[in-house]
């Protein structure tokens, strides 16, 4: 007779700012295995600050990597899509991680760092991410997770000016682009800014030593334009910008191309094999959709009313359920309420009416192009 084993559940963690958000009264729950900020002000008064101002996000859950070793951009290419001959030093790039069928694993950052790559991928998902890295990458490349890095991400049209006046470098803040990253000193500790981030708004992510988050995220709290924004706020940002959030809208059971991410497949990956294509997991079906399209389309839904519709409600033409919705809520900026959601192809092109059923009640909602906020990123003058 076996005994009965006790298995205990993992605490839940906690990251660099834990007491620094508590001290500023911070809402605090459990996420990604961490407890982390849900909102300090409320998260309509955060959404619109960091519209107009700027907004320090906490993001430090989030997994950093760095990959290194012989042939490093041939292993990474056998298992993401991506074609790395275009990645140059100082540039990062959005890329997924597939299953064999083509399923998202997670969706990621990818960036060219001297002698090795920079890998940001999802807190909720880093230690799956690390063993099937581990797993399919050869032996001879070298993953190091950064645990000891904290990351911040400042979002807004006032982030670059408040940033401009604490990080130094060998050039100037303002030389960064979209998608561009470089290395600066902010109060005297060695940072990584990429300018990007996951609100829709111009923005910087900064990778930093975790014994200097609160002394940097004081620094930049002290200016006018700046303040500490929760999870809430940047969930409804991130939605009005029409992003998706691995584990709502992204799974195993999810393709790039349903999910409009054909951007996330290089274009050399897109390719006949005997051209450079394919050769990365889920490729054959990947690149078959991409030619012939899929039965199903993430699409953005304007709803009409005031009732938000949430994540898993269904989606219906006339009589006939043709999705559902994967993630919603109220747009603060635009006043009503807007979803994303996988619906039949037949019903995703623009302008289409359907209905969504929400507490037994049907709600009239239209297919809407997305972002539904325009993007602001900086590319330069």
């Amino acid at each position: 007779m076996s005994e009965d084993i006790e298995i205990e559940e993992p605490e839940t963690g906690t990251l660099p700012l834990d007491a620094w958000h508590r001290d500023k009264g911070a809402r605090m729950v459990e996420f990604a295995g961490y407890w982390m900020p849900i909102q300090y002000e409320g998260i309509v008064a955060e959404h619109e600050w960091t519209r107009s101002n700027a907004g320090l996000f906490d993001v430090s859950h989030m997994g950093q990597l760095l990959l290194s070793g012989p042939d490093l951009d041939a292993a990474v290419e056998a298992v993401l899509p991506i074609d790395l001959s275009t990645l140059k030093l100082g540039q990062q790039r959005y890329s997924l991680l597939l299953d064999e069928d083509g399923g998202v694993l997670d969706d990621l950052m990818v960036s060219r760092w001297p002698e090795c790559l920079y890998l940001v991928v999802n807190g909720a998902t880093k230690w799956d991410d690390i063993g099937h890295l581990r797993e399919y990458l050869p032996d001879e490349i070298t993953l190091n997770h950064l645990d000891e890095q904290a990351l911040l991400a400042l979002q807004g049209p006032k982030a670059a000016d408040a940033l401009a006046r604490h990080a130094t470098g060998e050039y100037p803040l303002s030389a960064l682009t979209f998608m561009k990253f470089g290395r600066f000193t902010i109060a005297g500790h060695e940072v990584t800014i990429a300018r990007a981030g996951y609100t829709g708004e111009d923005g910087f992510e900064i990778s930093l030593p975790g014994h200097a988050t609160e002394e940097i995220a004081d620094v930049l709290c002290r200016e006018p334009e700046v303040k500490p924004i929760g999870l809430g706020a940047r969930d409804s940002l991130r939605l009005e910008a029409g992003l998706p959030l691995y584990g709502h809208d992204l799974s195993p059971e999810t393709s790039p191309i349903e999910a409009g991410l054909v951007f996330g497949i290089n274009k050399r990956r897109r390719s006949p094999v005997e051209q450079g294509g394919g050769g990365y997991p889920g490729a054959t079906r990947i690149n078959r959709e991409i030619v012939e399209g899929t039965l199903r389309k993430w699409v953005g839904l304007k709803v009409e009313g005031r009732m938000p519709a949430r994540e898993g409600a269904e989606v219906f033409a006339g009589g006939e359920q043709v999705g559902v919705v994967t993630s919603g809520g109220f747009s603060p900026t635009l006043g009503a309420p807007i979803a994303m959601a996988y619906v039949a192809s037949a019903h995703a092109a623009t302008g289409t009416a359907l209905e969504i059923e929400v507490r037994s009640k049907r709600l009239a909602a239209t297919v809407v192009p997305t972002p539904f906020v325009p993007h602001r990123y900086y590319r330069g003058k």
